[in-house]
């Protein structure tokens, strides 16, 4: 090449990119520990705390290809990336406040209302029942419950049990699965008018004083937003990993945005095991090989690749999946069906990065609440 490339010039190229996950450029988050440069060669010595194969080679590939596009597109050049990351223990191993028996805990969120948040709960819940998992779900969404009508229990009241000489509630169960929600305390025309601190309360009461048993999936439906009551789950319970649900409309992928970045904040750091892609498309029964794309095609896709989160799944805007909710039971139970196909799919790709997020990745710790100031309060127990 004749001439020796600029090292100021290599570390603003390295400004423009980040490493999967961690939001602070290369040079920021201090990744960047030595330039080399030797005429037309370049060494880099990179330190990042994703543990991940993927990540380790896409920060190499992405280095490379940004030093051939901003400094010069022949350098060879060498990227040696080293993983500083804490130690894992034991998979399963949950640390915080955990529920005696239960061995994952996932978060089902959406940023936007409307969005089918409750039903993609409600049906791999039923999915995850189906394949011989013990399963759970926790109707944390307090101000809107809706998994009793899901699952046709709407009129059923939890009972007493005896524990250890404690009484304890025994969650409602349904298709296999087990519910607890506040809509089984409250009246089908009462409207839940709690602050934050009362509403803690009641979650609180249906986590540590109910009598789950043995669950491999506890799956917690969380109201839509970024607020309160999630801040309060997250306190009181190390969420294993966490689902956002999303349609394909930019109104929708906004919000699911902020979703993943809540989990993604530095104190809280739950993984997201992905994005799940609801009323995806629309295909009318007479035509049942078109796909009309009503809220706009591949939205939520393009939102994980661009968050660098995996993709579980779509799930089309069939009317059965409505009517199946109305009446209580999950469109995920018919079986030979394009939906019950379209949910097992979700629910298995979500089990399979979980399988993954539990032996690459610490367990995840219940969260410490110190002020009420902000995000910037909230701290890791």
């Amino acid at each position: 090449m004749g001439t020796t490339l600029d090292k100021n010039k290599i570390r603003e190229a390295l400004s423009l990119i980040s490493v999967p996950g961690e939001g602070q450029n290369l040079v920021e988050s201090g990744a960047l520990r030595n330039i080399q440069v030797f005429g037309d060669e370049v060494i880099l010595d990179l330190t990042i705390a994703n543990p991940s194969l993927q990540a380790r080679k896409k920060t190499e590939v992405s280095a490379m290809q940004i030093i051939h596009e901003h400094v010069h597109p022949k350098a060879k050049i060498t990227v040696n990336v080293k993983v500083d990351a804490p130690k894992a223990p034991k998979p399963n191993q949950i640390r915080g406040k955990a529920i005696p028996g239960i061995q994952n805990i996932i978060a089902v969120a959406s940023g936007k209302g409307g969005v089918g948040k409750s039903t993609v709960t409600a049906n791999l819940a039923v999915s995850l029942a189906q394949m011989g998992f013990d399963v759970g779900i926790l109707d944390a969404d307090i101000y809107g419950p809706s998994i009793p009508i899901m699952f046709d229990v709407a009129h059923e009241k939890p009972l007493s049990v005896n524990v250890d000489g404690k009484s304890r509630m025994r969650p409602v169960e349904s298709y296999g699965v087990k519910v607890l929600s506040i809509g089984f305390f409250t009246q089908p025309d009462q409207a839940v008018i709690w602050r934050g601190p009362m509403a803690a309360k009641a979650l609180n009461q249906m986590i540590f004083d109910a009598h789950w048993g043995e669950l491999d999936f506890l799956l917690v439906d969380l109201p839509p937003g970024t607020g309160d009551i999630h801040l309060s789950i997250m306190q009181s319970l190390p969420v294993t990993g966490a689902v956002v649900v999303s349609t394909p409309q930019q109104v929708a992928l906004a919000d699911a945005r902020k979703g993943v970045a809540m989990f993604r904040q530095e104190a809280i750091q739950v993984p997201v095991l992905g994005i799940v892609e609801n009323m995806a498309y629309f295909s009318p029964a007479e035509l049942p090989d078109n796909k009309y794309y009503i809220f706009g095609q591949e939205g939520a896709r393009n939102l994980a690749g661009d968050l660098e989160i995996p993709f579980l799944g779509e799930i089309p805007l069939v009317q059965s999946i409505r009517e199946a909710g109305d009446v209580g039971r999950p469109a995920a139970l018919q079986e030979g069906t394009l939906l019950r196909e379209a949910f097992d799919e979700v629910c298995r790709n979500a089990v399979q990065e979980l399988v993954v997020r539990n032996k690459e990745l610490p367990p995840t710790e219940a969260i410490k609440i110190t002020t009420m100031a902000g995000c910037s309060a909230v701290k890791k127990k």
